[in-house]
């Protein structure tokens, strides 16, 4: 297992090594993980290597309220349509307003990056190219997601962690991953917040990434 600076070489390497699946026309990589593991981080720095490849955060996806049954608005809004070599164009949701908001189109491109918790679920690996998994201390996790959130996020992130145990549970990612990388690498992490109005570009993969 690997971390820093070689973890985002050999998700580098990974994504510039798998072929896309059948029907689909470009490299999509998962980047999967509990909350606050750093899969944005990570994300983020290997987007930037592959030439600044977009990123889809499962935060503009999912709440508080439903951590993990969001998964077929995704499919329907973007895998689907890039199976059929048309533009995806997902709608985000909006985490203060509390309810979805503006619509995202995808860039073009020969790699995407599906960066979050269950980003690498069983319904999505039909269309995926590989799947990183990144293991981070549940204590550290928790550490940093109320850091970001502040401790009256206690109870939502006590809770968001039983669904992740459920979902680690019935989908086996880490095991099924195509590389494990550590997201404890003694470098500071930075606790960006979720993506709103004032960060969210209109093109998938322009945004501040999120931290969860």
């Amino acid at each position: 297992m690997v971390c820093g600076p070689v973890a985002v070489q050999r998700g580098v390497e990974l994504a510039q090594r798998v072929g896309a699946p059948a029907g689909m026309a470009r490299v999509v990589v998962a980047i999967d993980g509990p909350g606050g593991a750093g899969k944005s981080t990570l994300a983020a720095r290997v987007a930037a290597s592959l030439g600044g490849a977009p990123v889809i955060h499962t935060d503009d996806f999912a709440s508080w309220d439903n951590p993990l049954d969001w998964w077929p608005r995704l499919i329907d809004q973007v895998l689907v349509p890039l199976s059929h070599g048309q533009v995806a164009c997902y709608q985000r949701f909006d985490w203060d307003a509390q309810r979805l908001a503006d619509w995202c189109e995808v860039a073009p491109g020969r790699f995407l990056i599906i960066e979050g918790v269950s980003a690498f679920r069983r319904e999505f690996r039909p269309y995926l190219a590989a799947g990183i998994w990144v293991r981070t201390d549940r204590r550290e996790c928790l550490r940093r997601g109320l850091e970001r959130d502040g401790q009256q996020a206690l109870d939502d992130w006590l809770r968001w962690q039983r669904a992740e145990d459920s979902y680690v549970a019935r989908h086996d990612p880490e095991r099924a991953a195509d590389l494990v990388v550590s997201g404890e690498n003694g470098e500071p992490w930075p606790g960006p917040r979720r993506p709103d109005k004032s960060t969210r570009s209109p093109l998938a993969g322009a945004a501040t990434p999120t931290g969860r």
